[in-house]
């Protein structure tokens, strides 16, 4: 135990010193976290021994939480009002580019993995979306900037883990574990129109009437104030538990709740962003106390005190499931004979999918290779590789599904975490310069 805490402390005290650094490096700290979990696993210190199959239902747990705070983080972050137009790339990512990438990796995993249809399509539901945890370095950095990478690879992460889950169902109903009614009729009904409008119906109605209520009760009243932490959770785990005991999907909703809740802010404070406001939060309490209250800076206010709230929580969320997912790793859960599928994966599948999205989109060519490249996948194909194991997966093609889902993981963790500061500062500056010559035109 004592090392435990020896351990947890040099990897906390020396992230917190180092983190500045580490951002400015072609460095991940998903890759340090990672190797933390390789040196804590069986083949290193031996403190972690967790293994895909047997502890499915914990791993399952553990990422399914990290998830649903990633997706909240997520939806705050989307300042967009949701009948802008600009939302339409995200929703064609998240829906059309996510169903041809699964429908690419089922026909792969027939006829070149020799997997049963079922097992097939299952596979293509685990590693078709991309992953909000992971992909914070790419994601939308201020809500009150708009830029279309960013928005796009964002608003993706928040909606495919939520879209992905019918793909895995029929998979599964394939395979005879779990039912899609006469003719998938109930899979249909149930599994794809209901589970993806309910969701998201229910998280915006949840993200409407507490954001309401909560700016009601501070502006009129003087109450509901401090404990934003609880006010973050408490919507998180409501939209989540609403949406589910509706058979309605909790990663939409939890997704949707936040969006909501950002909507009102936007409606409430208008298109520009008051900074200030924002600003108050890390000062005296006096002072947050009349930024919460005021009305001009109640909503961007609560809407920002939540997103730093949650972002703290996504930190520690994706320390301690990348640690684990490190832990996993070389204990035959990494399959050297299956490169050539990850280079498949990111170099063409993703590509295609992408493209054949996005056709008619407004989206540059250099926004649309950029969106190809950082498909980032992880913590999301972690949960439904689980999730898909604790619903009765038979263990040889469970063994052969953690093969796959753990190497392409790896890759992505390696290269999308290598490139993506250089890369990432090389678009911004390429950005900067084309508005900057657009203002001198």
């Amino acid at each position: 135990m004592h090392l435990w805490f020896l351990l947890c402390g040099l990897v906390l005290v020396g992230m917190a010193l180092s983190g500045s650094y580490v951002r400015r490096l072609p460095l991940s700290t998903a890759i340090i976290y990672a190797g933390v979990g390789v040196a804590m696993g069986p083949h290193g210190l031996g403190l972690i021994t967790v293994q895909p199959i047997a502890s499915a239902h914990v791993i399952e747990g553990i990422t399914e939480i990290a998830i649903i705070i990633s997706l909240f983080g997520a939806g705050l972050k989307l300042r967009v009002p949701p009948r802008d137009r600009r939302w339409l790339v995200p929703f064609r990512l998240a829906f059309l580019s996510m169903v041809v990438t699964a429908a690419i990796i089922a026909l792969v995993g027939v006829l070149l993995l020799h997997l049963p249809l079922g097992a097939a399509v299952v596979l293509g539901g685990i590693l078709a979306p991309t992953d909000p945890v992971l992909a914070a370095d790419v994601q939308v950095e201020q809500p009150f900037s708009y830029n279309p990478l960013r928005f796009g690879l964002t608003g993706e992460a928040g909606l495919n883990d939520g879209t992905a889950m019918p793909v895995v169902l029929l998979g599964l109903g394939l395979m005879g574990l779990h039912d899609l009614g006469d003719h998938v009729i109930r899979w249909v009904l149930l599994d794809v129109i209901w589970k993806t409008a309910g969701g998201l119906a229910i998280g915006m109605l949840l993200g409407y009437g507490v954001a309401r209520l909560v700016l009601h009760l501070r502006r009129e009243h003087r109450e509901a104030l401090g404990l934003d932490d609880f006010l973050a959770l408490g919507l998180i785990a409501l939209s989540y538990a609403c949406a589910e005991f509706s058979a309605a999907n909790g990663f939409l909703a939890v997704f949707a709740a936040g969006v909501a809740l950002r909507r009102e802010e936007r409606n409430e404070t208008g298109k520009e962003f008051p900074e200030e406001a924002a600003a108050g939060i890390a000062l005296t309490p006096h002072w947050r106390e009349e930024a919460a209250t005021n009305p001009e800076t109640a909503p961007v206010y609560m809407a920002q005190t939540l997103l730093h709230f949650n972002e703290h929580l996504e930190n520690v969320g994706e320390l301690v499931v990348v640690v684990l997912v490190g832990s996993m790793l070389w204990n035959g859960t990494l399959s050297a004979s299956h490169l050539w599928f990850v280079f498949l994966f990111f170099l063409v599948i993703r590509p295609i999918s992408v493209e054949l999205g996005l056709l008619g989109s407004p989206i540059r060519p250099l926004e649309r290779r950029l969106m190809s490249w950082f498909g980032v996948r992880g913590i999301g194909s972690v949960f439904y590789l689980s999730y898909a194991i604790a619903h009765g997966l038979p263990r040889p093609l469970a063994a052969q599904a953690a093969q796959l889902t753990f190497t392409v993981i790896v890759a992505s963790i390696l290269a999308h975490g290598i490139s993506v500061t250089p890369v990432m500062n090389w678009y911004e500056r390429r950005r900067d310069d084309a508005g900057n010559r657009e203002k001198n035109d």
